[in-house]
């Protein structure tokens, strides 16, 4: 069983437009409603291929009770947390290039007795778990060692623990020695404080990642694909996509597939990639199932070459 530990859930409304036109009246061709946050979607993608996954997470006002009924229909396990406030509702907006908009509420504060809530909620939950996902970001008044805090718990268990988080949450964990951590490239960026051009660099950065706490690092790099970094090994793996309709919660789809195929090598890595390949090319964040995995798409090659710029790159 793999259990997400999402702090700062959304309800997301995803909205598909001809054109974006700031100041303008612009009329949606499509809209849907979909639970959201990284650790969400992660269980989303997870019982939609028939992963055992429970979710934890915090919920409060209209949005949270929508939340709940969003999650019942998709058959997810969960294990809502009572806080006082609403948690967000957050909207996307796509054009047909693929592009997207992303305006996010702040979420919730919390009390000090409902962040000891949601970490006691978390423990009780990864009782016999294999993985345990924490991800996202926090809400407000949640101390930035949450999730370092909530997992050093599990102690010499033999729970694995996978991060994605930002910023000084993501540093704080790496104290926990996370088995994997899977940054995009901005984030990568940022707690690398250095640009980054080839996937030469990705490696590199990640190596220092690595020298700092972490296990692994699953690196995912949009229409480049992702590369698998541990302390002796550098793997590069990609997938062709025909056409990109939304690429909210292609992050969460390759974190989920990889751990599906247990986290480690090769094999979880092109896993991850088949299951992001997939969930950008469906509308909104809806998460990727087992009739719509194509895993002939995904290459894994068989070095890197140091010196390949990256796609999100070359047009700088």
């Amino acid at each position: 069983m793999i259990v997400t530990i999402t702090p700062n859930p959304s309800v997301d409304r995803t909205l598909e437009v001809a054109t974006l036109e700031v100041g303008g009246v612009i009329r949606a061709s499509a809209c849907r409603v979909d639970a959201g946050g990284k650790g969400i979607n992660i269980s989303r993608a997870l019982s939609a291929s028939g992963v055992a996954t429970v979710a934890v997470f915090p919920v409060g006002g209209a949005a949270g009770a929508e939340m709940l009924r969003l999650l019942a229909d998709e058959g997810v396990a969960v294990v809502p947390v009572p806080i006082s406030e609403a948690i967000r509702m957050n909207i996307s907006i796509v054009t047909p290039d693929g592009v997207v908009t992303k305006i996010n509420e702040a979420g919730p504060i919390f009390e000090i007795d409902e962040e000891k809530s949601l970490i006691a909620a978390a423990g009780r939950a990864c009782a016999g778990a294999s993985w345990v996902v924490a991800s996202g970001t926090l809400p407000r008044g949640v101390s930035e060692d949450f999730f370092a805090r909530a997992l050093e718990g599990l102690g010499n268990s033999k729970v694995k623990v996978a991060i994605d988080t930002v910023g000084t949450p993501l540093l704080e964990s790496l104290r926990i020695h996370p088995d994997v951590i899977k940054p995009n490239l901005e984030e990568l960026e940022e707690i690398s404080a250095a640009e980054i051009f080839t996937l030469g660099e990705v490696v590199e950065a990640s190596r220092g990642l690595i020298a700092r706490g972490a296990r692994a690092v699953l690196a995912s790099l949009g229409p480049d694909g992702a590369v698998l970094v541990t302390g002796d090994s550098a793997i590069y793996g990609e997938a062709w996509v025909d056409r990109v309709r939304s690429t909210v919660g292609a992050g969460d789809s390759l974190l989920a597939g990889f751990l599906s195929a247990g986290g480690v090598g090769a094999v979880a890595l092109a896993e991850g990639l088949a299951w992001a390949a997939s969930a950008v090319t469906l509308p909104g964040s809806r998460m990727p199932d087992a009739n719509n995995v194509d895993r002939s798409v995904v290459v894994i090659h068989d070095s890197i070459d140091p010196d390949r710029i990256l796609a999100q790159r070359s047009r700088i």
